[in-house]
This record gives structure tokens, C-alpha cells and sequence, in this order.
């Protein structure tokens, strides 16, 4: 009889941890906070641009704290999540009102989601324009924009384990 050996045509792969230190979730921090860098208030577990957030801060009966946000930290340590590329011959001949748009919508993300910040706006040699942003959401919503206002090819590219996004629109 034939003894058939478990596993043979199985190949394991290393499980890739991409968290790596800390396991157990941090505690909240301490409410309310304020930061410097943005001024964003940190109330109900969420960080905020909003005045009534601002008047809750206020009204807390707690000595407000002076905490750096998380997207100031990454903005700090220079190290973006998103990369918004744009270039053509249409970003040329349209470029004042590309980048209006462009900071329209990162206003509108902001006031939404306190988070996510445009880190730099880079004009690249030639007739290009590069975002860097402090998440990939917002480079993929800053892509959604342009594709939506002018329509244009959008192409999207990802790395899952650094969460980067680079998204290239071109027209």
C-alpha cells in the first residue's frame, strides 16, 4: 500500500506582518486635544475641524491638551501615503483651473475628514504636477475629481504593504 505523504504539492508562504510592534490597541487619548500644526480639535474620539467641535472643546470642563494629530506626524516624518500625478497637454493649457479644483476638493476632504492633507504641491519638469497626500484616500478622491470635471484616463496603482497609492491622471 501506498502511504501518501500530507502536504506534498503545498507550498507555505511567510505570513508578512505589516503592523509590527504594539499588538494590543492604544488607549484613546485624552479629550479634549488641540493641534498646533493644523488646528484640528480631538473630541469624541475624533479629530475635528468644526467649530461646534471647537465650542464642545471649550464647554468640556477639562484643561485642553496641545497634542500633535496623527496627520501632522506624518507630515512631519515626510512620509506621504498618496501621490497624485497630472500631465498632458491639457494640464497645460488648463493648469490655473486644475489646481483650483484640486485644492477645492482637498478643502472639501479636509472639512470632511481632518485627517487627510495635501503635503506638497510639486510642478515637475515639464508639464507635470505631482500631490502628495497625507492618505491614499485622498489621492484616489483627488483622481475621482479630475476624471468627473474632465474626464481624462485615470489609472490607479497600489502597494498594500506600505499603503502607498500613486493615481496618474492625463488628458
Amino acid at each position: 500500500m501506498r502511504s501518501a505523504k500530507p502536504y506534498t504539492n503545498v507550498t507555505f508562504t511567510k505570513r508578512v506582518d505589516h503592523d509590527g510592534g504594539r499588538k494590543r490597541p492604544h488607549r484613546a487619548p485624552t479629550e479634549p486635544a488641540y493641534c498646533p500644526g493644523c488646528g484640528a480639535v480631538y473630541v469624541k474620539r475624533h479629530w475635528s475641524h468644526l467649530v461646534a467641535a471647537r465650542v464642545q472643546a471649550r464647554n468640556a470642563g477639562r484643561p485642553i491638551d496641545v497634542r500633535v494629530c496623527p496627520s501632522c506626524h506624518r507630515a512631519r516624518s515626510g512620509a506621504p501615503h498618496g501621490f497624485l500625478h497630472v500631465d498632458g497637454e491639457f494640464f497645460l493649457a488648463h493648469r490655473t483651473e486644475i489646481e483650483q479644483l484640486l485644492h477645492n476638493e482637498v478643502d472639501r476632504a479636509r472639512a470632511e475628514h481632518p485627517l487627510d492633507q495635501a503635503l506638497a504641491w510639486e510642478v515637475l519638469v515639464g508639464d507635470g504636477l505631482l500631490v502628495t497626500t497625507t492618505t491614499e484616500h485622498l489621492a484616489q478622491r483627488l483622481g475621482r475629481a479630475l476624471r468627473n470635471a474632465y474626464d481624462g484616463e485615470l489609472h490607479f496603482g497600489f502597494s498594500h504593504e506600505n499603503k502607498l497609492a500613486h493615481i496618474w491622471w492625463r488628458r
